[in-house]
């Protein structure tokens, strides 16, 4: 199998990434660049653009930092830096206040203009650069200058929302160090939590972008293929929204939706949840809902049904994918997001992490999990890294005090 990069042809981008001095001294034991098409990259010209993605998917066994500088290649922590091990910090005899909670948005955080007051720290130009070679586009064009429709797009909103979430590090790094070197626990939501765990050291960078845009794509073409959306609902106690789905769900039979389907598929807060469905179910929802006593929906402007079976052809190629990468164990506890857990292992993660693809992003759990805390104790400080500040707000809702010490670090 071909190192990762060898997927760059000739293109203005390579040209102009490979002749930085800058880029060269800090990335070129990572890289190697095939600048001309061969008779292979030319039948690959027929295939699918996902099956392109898995073919060139690499294990990069060579990808080992070779000094301090290029430490951000695979992990932001200095080599040699001390770091706890999983599941030390609730023995930890410093006041938890001293430590830290680091959370990474997903999908839909996006926004034109991201990431341009990040542009004046050094790395978070090298990180785009990097990005930029390994996705084969202008990554931080898209995020400046859009058009909005464009960064919208799966597969172009995914690996921009991870690597601006990555730039918010460096952000956070350059201002406030200690809130990196005292870290105790990382989550994201949805593709945040591929950020997490690159942020924890499990997965390398150029690997985690790799396998967000096999992750992008997969999804990018299940939505394609099923149409389906989400709802933001917001509901009451004696509100009825299983029962609502259920009926949602036969509406869409009736109307013979090839996948129909109505499920939760993010649990948010008390009282807000996110439905994902096939076409007629979320029609069938979006003007009967009062019939079940929910007080409000809103469509998403997302292009598909995630984390429901809706994506199940998505599956597949991100297993695949995974399965060819190299997964470390993290320096720092990493939550899941299908149930809340941290993550115990390298094989749990590899087992647990396709799953979040079809199954429900269980936010409102995993917060109740990391700031679990006796009635007299300190919260850590939290800090959300990444474009907007949706993160908090939710926990906000979950769990006021910790919100009192959480902080955006925008991209």
């Amino acid at each position: 199998m071909a190192p990762l990069l060898n997927i760059l042809l000739k293109t203005d981008l390579c040209s102009k990434v490979l002749s930085k001095p800058q880029f060269l001294k800090r990335y070129s034991p990572f890289l190697t660049c095939t600048c001309n098409k061969s008779n292979d990259d030319s039948r690959k010209d027929t295939e699918s653009p996902l099956k392109r993605l898995l073919n060139d998917s690499a294990s990069f066994d060579d990808a080992k930092p070779r000094n301090n500088e290029q430490t951000w290649a695979t992990m932001p922590y200095p080599q040699g830096t001390k770091t706890r091990k999983q599941g030390e910090y609730f023995t930890d005899k410093r006041d938890p206040k001293d430590s830290t909670i680091i959370l990474f948005p997903g999908q839909g955080s996006q926004y034109v203009g991201m990431c341009k007051g990040l542009l004046k720290f050094p790395m978070v130009n090298d990180l785009f650069e990097l990005a930029s070679y390994v996705l084969q586009y202008d990554l931080l064009k898209v995020c400046l200058e859009g058009p909005k429709q464009k960064l919208d797009e799966t597969k172009y909103s995914q690996p921009a929302i991870m690597v601006a979430s990555l730039a918010a590090i460096e952000k956070l790094k350059e201002e406030r160090p200690n809130a990196i070197n005292n870290c105790v626990g990382t989550a994201g939501f949805s593709l945040g939590e591929i950020t997490a765990l690159v942020f924890a050291g499990a997965l390398g960078l150029q690997e985690a972008l790799k396998l967000i845009q096999i992750r992008a794509e997969a999804m990018q073409m299940a939505s394609n293929t099923y149409k389906g959306g989400m709802l933001t609902v917001f509901y009451g106690p004696d509100s009825k929204l299983n029962y609502a789905c259920k009926k949602a769900k036969e509406w869409a039979v009736d109307k013979a939706d090839p996948i129909p389907e109505c499920i939760i598929s993010s649990y948010l807060y008390p009282h807000c949840k996110v439905v994902a469905g096939s076409e007629s179910a979320l029609d069938y929802l979006e003007k009967n809902y009062k019939e079940f006593n929910i007080k409000k929906v809103k469509r998403l402007l997302v292009s598909g049904a995630f984390h429901s079976s809706l994506m199940a052809s998505a599956l597949m190629p991100f297993k695949k994918a995974l399965g060819k990468i190299q997964v470390n164990e993290p320096v720092v506890s990493v939550y899941s997001n299908i149930d809340g857990k941290k993550y115990r292992d390298v094989e749990h993660i590899v087992r647990q992490l396709p799953k979040q693809i079809v199954k429900p992003v269980k936010w409102e759990q995993l917060l109740h999990v990391v700031y679990e805390r006796g009635q007299d104790e300190n919260f850590p400080t939290t800090y959300e890294c990444g474009p907007g500040q949706s993160l908090k707000t939710i926990l906000k809702q979950v769990n006021a005090k910790a919100w009192s010490s959480c902080h955006s670090i925008e991209a």
